[in-house]
């Protein structure tokens, strides 16, 4: 698992980093061939428009590990920012907040994620990612400030705009969703980007050297 350790420092300097799909459902066996020889960082496992199964994620966020993969586990919805800890506490080592365009979302979901000082994340994680390795209380909490990570998904045109003051201190990369954003972009009076690809554009200007990985592409899987 040594890639999986080093990722959130390989995504503070902009290195690529490669998602792959799966559903939480999937045995270690389907796992291994979905990926075949291929080498990825990062499983997605949807919550948000698939069936949300707990124990289901546990066993594969365990199953993933064994194959030296983490997990990105996108919520059910925006408002379930504060449970970030809660998911955490069951394996995966990211996570994605969708519908994400205002800094008070961006800000709970900072506090739920880390472990104080830097967050209010309570303590209880004996299936979480990494914690095997630094059982420690406090051994653990510094580890995860520098392993575990944190997503926003920006899907609307306000979220686009306001990229820069989203990205707030614990936030380690910005995502995108293209139909969602699409459809805020028919929607909007006047918008002031005309496609997506001139809203990733403009986000990824605003993200430029602050260590805020942008993952440039209309989905939250693939090669970023």
């Amino acid at each position: 698992m040594s890639h999986t350790l080093s990722l959130k420092h390989r995504m503070r300097n902009d290195e690529e980093i490669r998602v792959t799909s799966a559903s939480v459902g999937m045995s270690r066996d389907e796992l291994e061939r979905q990926i075949g020889q291929e080498s990825y960082d990062l499983f997605f496992v949807d919550f948000q428009h698939q069936p949300a199964n707990e124990e289901k994620l546990i066993s594969f966020t365990a199953a993933a590990k064994e194959l030296g993969v983490g997990v990105i586990l996108r919520l059910k919805h925006t408002r379930h920012a504060h449970l970030c800890g809660n998911f955490l506490d069951l394996g995966p080592q990211a996570l994605l907040v969708p519908q994400v365009d205002s800094v008070a979302t961006a800000e709970e979901a900072v506090e739920a994620f880390y472990y104080p000082p830097v967050g209010r994340r309570s303590w209880g994680p004996p299936e979480a990612f990494g914690f095997s390795e630094h059982p420690g209380r406090l051994e653990y909490a510094e580890w995860w400030k520098d392993h575990g990570i944190l997503c926003l998904q920006i899907e609307t045109v306000n979220g686009v705009v306001n990229a820069r003051k989203l990205a707030i201190p614990g936030v380690d990369m910005l995502m995108f969703g293209a139909n969602d954003l699409n459809f805020d972009l028919e929607t909007y009076a006047d918008p002031p980007f005309a496609s997506v690809e001139e809203c990733i554009t403009h986000v990824q200007k605003q993200m430029a050297g602050t260590g805020v990985k942008v993952a440039a592409g209309m989905t939250p899987m693939g090669t970023f």
